[in-house]
């Protein structure tokens, strides 16, 4: 299961990628501070911390976003049922992959289509689980979520809270809860 849902968002993230026109790699995102490509290059960084190095550049991103899933679908296949140390404790680096690049997937690929102006819309069983498990997060953890380089340098989970009208949209006051303005207009 935890394959299949990474290689759904990986399917859907890399088709963004490859939907990017050239001109818009500088766009701004809805992640402060962030170009549509740090969005992407973010992305494959945290492939790289899942496995343990660094993912080979190139200057295309997209080669470099298959490069990063590629190695972590041969991660997940090899040894997914290895047990990792996380900052959240010991768990399968399946389940880190899970809990993190494949989240990360979601997020961020709304993210590049808010910066890119593609379709936004993100499936509903992703939006369910990562409200649930976005909203489950006990309070003192997720105020270190919300604090920049908790977690290390450049490393930040979720932005502030930003609010939404209590009738948006499930999509919507979950991008509001970890940090997005989806009520601004697109980029």
């Amino acid at each position: 299961m935890i394959e299949e849902r990474y290689r759904a968002r990986a399917d859907a993230f890399e088709a963004k990628v490859a939907a990017v026109l050239s001109h818009q790699w500088d766009n701004p995102s809805p992640c402060a501070r962030w170009t549509a490509l740090e969005v992407v290059d973010h992305v494959i960084d945290m492939h790289g911390v899942m496995v343990g190095h660094p993912i080979t550049r190139t200057e295309d991103p997209l080669t470099d976003f298959r490069e990063a899933r590629r190695v972590v679908e041969e991660a997940l296949a090899s040894r997914g049922s290895e047990e990792v140390s996380t900052p959240g404790g010991p768990m399968t680096l399946a389940d880190h992959v899970d809990q993190v690049v494949s989240d990360d997937l979601v997020l961020h690929g709304w993210d590049l289509a808010r910066a890119t102006g593609q379709d936004e819309k993100i499936p509903a069983a992703d939006v369910e689980r990562l409200w649930a498990t976005a909203t489950a997060v006990p309070a003192e953890l997720m105020e270190r979520f919300r604090t920049p380089g908790a977690f290390g340098p450049g490393i930040e989970v979720y932005g502030p809270e930003v609010p939404v009208p209590s009738e948006a949209s499930l999509q919507d006051r979950l991008l509001g809860y970890v940090g997005r303005d989806p009520m601004s207009k697109s980029l």
